[in-house]
């Protein structure tokens, strides 16, 4: 029997949730195929197998919360296709410890050469209703949904979660038997008769949401503006596209622009680019630069390393992966950790002017914001529509002060302003 533990996570991370079961009982799992999804702090984690065999046991059930070194799931010998023990949760598993259920009858069966263990409870037999897990007779009862109605295209005809899920997709089969339908969970009426909704947050949501409140907590937060006239960037832009993207086959965005401002405004204010660890300050003598992602279970911050020593191009391709990462959950915690500054843009949702919050232990973070076309005094007798950009610094005023804050948001003003300062940047 081959135990599946759940691994080692990170440093700081001790525990996670099951997210998605990939393989059911019965499953034949070859060497290095992923079993289970855990759901993670920073990133989500496929668990693969060590050793190839048949899923025999699930010991948690999706939305479980687990600790590492954790056994949760074990495997056997032998080809897939057989009876196999369905999913127990950890609660079942406690349960059962105490006192074995009166109603649990073991049995043996010799199938294709191989011992199985049959639990009457938890698997149907034919004539008595179909075969399903637990956790799908569960969702089918939260859902209302008949079990004889669901198509799987399991070997022996055991119903999964998923068929379940897929099955409440399919509008042809929403309706119900009425005893059912009565059955089914109804939306909560609040305490004025309106309906409302109830969404339990998930771990990493969680975890965003007290990791903001702790910053605000214990940093001295202070946020100071500018605006930017972006001219001369959107032109440079404009002449050097078509090369850019045959030379490097990515587009050039604002985003590498103000990559490399930042990383000489810093090197120019090194304390933005440092912590606070207990009563000592650490400067960063490199440059990985944060670049806030919206993905699909809140922002998350990959991180683009040594940005000082690489190009617009190089610089873009980062973005561009990191990116498409993020949106499709295949960031890895190496993605995400041992950033030193970090950028957010606003702008690409509309946002015209807010004060991003510090993504710790770091002590500064820049938001930029969208391009509006505005009236600038060129002189005193000329005014001209520009196409202008404000910018926002907050810094942790324990260790930056206003003026060296102010003098860095100047710079990135003075080199977006001047791009091409940016070529005589070391």
């Amino acid at each position: 029997m081959i135990e599946i533990k759940v691994p080692e996570l990170a440093e700081s991370i001790t525990e996670g949730t099951v997210a998605t079961w990939l393989k059911q009982p019965g499953d034949q799992v070859e060497k290095g195929e992923a079993i289970v999804e855990l759901e993670t702090d920073k990133v989500n984690i496929e668990v693969p197998a060590d050793e190839a065999g048949v899923l025999e046991e699930q010991l948690a059930g999706e939305g479980d919360t687990v600790q590492v070194g954790e056994v949760i799931a074990r495997l056997g010998s032998g080809s897939g296709g057989g009876t196999a023990v369905a999913t127990k949760t950890k609660t079942e598993n406690a349960t059962e410890t105490k006192t074995e259920a009166p109603t649990e009858k073991k049995t043996e069966s010799i199938e294709e050469g191989k011992k199985v263990e049959k639990r009457e409870e938890h698997v149907a037999s034919p004539g008595k209703g179909p075969i399903a897990t637990p956790a799908a007779r569960k969702l089918a009862r939260e859902k209302g949904i008949d079990l004889s109605a669901v198509q799987t295209n399991d070997p022996i005809g055991r119903i999964n979660v998923h068929d379940v899920s897929r099955h409440e997709e399919k509008p042809a089969v929403k309706e119900q038997k009425p005893a059912a339908a009565a059955s089914a969970p109804q939306p909560a009426a609040a305490a004025n008769g309106k309906e409302e909704e109830r969404i339990k947050m998930t771990r990493r949501r969680q975890t965003i949401a007290n990791r903001l409140v702790e910053v605000q907590q214990t940093a001295a937060m202070l946020t100071t503006f500018n605006e930017i006239d972006m001219s001369a960037v959107m032109a440079l832009r404009k002449r050097r596209q078509e090369k850019f993207v045959k030379d490097n086959d990515v587009k050039l965005g604002f985003m590498s622009f103000f990559t490399k401002a930042a990383v000489a405004a810093l090197k120019r204010m090194p304390y933005l680019n440092a912590e606070i660890q207990g009563n000592e300050i650490v400067l960063k003598k490199y440059y990985d630069i944060g670049i806030a992602v919206s993905a699909p279970d809140g922002l998350v911050v990959p991180v683009v390393r040594e940005a000082d020593r690489k190009n617009f191009g190089e610089i873009e391709k980062d973005i561009l992966h990191l990116a498409g990462k993020a949106r499709n959950n295949k960031l890895g915690l190496s993605d995400l950790t041992g950033g030193t500054f970090t950028i957010t843009n606003g702008g690409v949702f509309g946002s015209l002017l807010s004060t991003p919050i510090l993504n710790g232990p770091q002590v500064a973070i820049l938001g930029m914001h969208s391009i509006q076309l505005r009236p600038v005094a060129i002189d005193a007798d000329t005014m001209e529509n520009r196409p202008m950009m404000y910018v926002a610094l907050s810094y942790d005023h324990r260790i930056v002060d206003g003026r060296e804050a102010v003098t860095f948001l100047k710079h990135i003003k003075d080199m977006i302003e001047d791009p091409e300062q940016l070529l005589f940047e070391a």
